[in-house]
């Protein structure tokens, strides 16, 4: 995987499957996956103004991860129904540097899994992944974890979704990289039963996005 604009230092992947938590064994896992890219922070060291025009310089990066983690999670699109993002930022950068994944991450994944689409064989099922990518980001040093939020990609308010997974690089970010992730889950929490808007009631709640 080749960006020439972005500095890509390593890219690290994971896959786990949840059979239960200690009530009865499901018959097919809860999948999650992850993936991030360790990249070279272009504004660390020093306040820049303007760093917005990066974000459309991470959009190829976004969609090559986004592709990446749905062939790695080896499942058909319409199975992934939660995602999320977040960024680590190294000490010598700034939050603010972690927002600008909130475009290029989540925007890939909606248009990977069908938002936009109109085309159901080429980018997952049209009118599909309506709601926004929820999202965390913190500044932190070398082998810092962060906890990736997971909702519904339909609905944020579907209340089995609600979910998260922890990302972790033992040897980044350096103090002058950047680690920004994308999540994606094929369902709801294994032993969810808690009650609130079902996924099967989303089209009642159009407006719950």
């Amino acid at each position: 995987m080749q960006h020439s604009a972005v500095d890509i230092r390593k890219i690290v992947t994971a896959v786990e499957d949840v059979f239960h938590e200690g009530g009865p064994r499901s018959d097919k896992p809860l999948r999650r996956g992850t993936i991030a890219a360790v990249i070279a922070n272009p504004f660390a060291g020093a306040y820049v103004e303007d760093i917005a025009p990066f974000m459309e310089t991470l959009k190829p990066l976004g969609l090559s991860l986004a592709q990446q983690l749905l062939k790695t999670l080896d499942v058909p699109v319409s199975e992934i129904e939660s995602y999320g993002k977040g960024a680590i930022v190294g000490a010598n950068g700034e939050l603010e540097h972690g927002a600008l994944w909130h475009v290029p991450g989540g925007y890939a994944m909606r248009e990977l899994l069908g938002w936009k689409s109109s085309d159901s064989s080429e980018s997952g099922q049209p009118d599909n992944a309506l709601a926004i990518v929820p999202s965390t980001k913190k500044v932190g040093g070398i082998g810092a974890s962060l906890d990736v939020p997971l909702t519904h990609i339909n609905a944020i308010y579907v209340r089995s979704h609600f979910d998260a997974v922890e990302v972790r690089i033992p040897d980044g970010p350096r103090a002058d990289e950047i680690v920004v992730v994308l999540a994606m889950g094929t369902g709801a929490r294994v032993h969810a039963r808690v009650g609130g808007l079902a996924a099967s009631d989303i089209s009642q709640w159009d407006g719950l996005r």
